[in-house]
C-alpha cells in the first residue's frame, strides 16, 4: 500500500500500542530484481511490518546523477507495494531517510551489507546517517548480506554491453 508519511506516522502509534515490531528500509529500487526481493524478504522477517521508504525521482537524480532513475517513482512504488513482504511504501524527497527514521522510529532499520565498514563490520556512519538516528533512540540497525552480482548497476552494465 502506497501511503504518505503523515499517514504512516498516525498509524505508528496504533502499531506500537499493539506491540508490533516495525522494520524500515529505504532506497531507490530502480529496475527491481531478485537481489531486491531477497533483501526485502529478509528485512520483513525481522519484524511484524515492513515499510519501504522510496527515494523520489528528484532525490535519485541528486544522488545518482541525471540519467537515473530509469523507472519513475510511481512505477517503482507500485512494484514494491505489490510484493507480499512489503506492508507499506512511502516516497520521500530528501537525500537521506533521516527524517523518515525520526518520524517513524522503527524498532529495526535495515540496509545492505555494502553499507558496512568492511565485510561483516558495523555500519559506516558517514554513508549511513540514518543509523545514527536509529541508535540515538535505542533502535536496532541491521545490515543484511550483500547479494554479489545482483545490483541495478550490474543490470545496467549488462544491458548496455549486450545492446550496443
Amino acid at each position: 500500500m502506497i501511503t504518505p508519511r503523515a499517514d504512516l506516522v498516525a498509524l505508528r502509534d496504533s502499531w506500537r500500542a499493539r506491540g508490533l515490531r516495525l522494520v524500515l528500509t529505504n532506497g531507490v529500487f530502480d529496475l527491481l530484481h531478485a537481489g531486491h526481493v531477497g533483501y526485502l524478504q529478509q528485512a520483513r522477517a525481522l519484524g511484524d511490518l515492513l515499510v519501504v521508504a522510496l527515494n523520489s525521482d528528484a532525490s535519485v537524480r541528486a544522488i545518482k546523477g541525471p540519467l537515473r532513475p530509469l523507472t519513475p517513482e510511481a512505477d517503482r512504488a507500485a512494484l514494491l507495494a505489490a510484493l507480499r513482504c512489503v506492508d507499506y511504501v512511502m516516497v520521500f524527497a530528501e537525500p537521506t531517510a533521516e527524517g523518515v527514521v525520526t518520524a517513524l522510529r522503527p524498532e529495526v532499520y535495515v540496509k545492505g551489507g555494502d553499507y558496512a565498514l568492511g565485510e561483516g563490520g558495523p555500519p559506516d556512519m558517514e554513508r549511513l546517517p540514518e543509523a545514527r538516528a536509529v541508535l540515538a533512540y535505542g533502535g536496532e540497525v541491521r545490515l543484511l548480506p550483500y547479494a554479489a552480482g545482483r545490483s541495478t548497476s550490474e543490470l545496467i552494465r549488462l544491458i548496455v554491453e549486450r545492446y550496443r
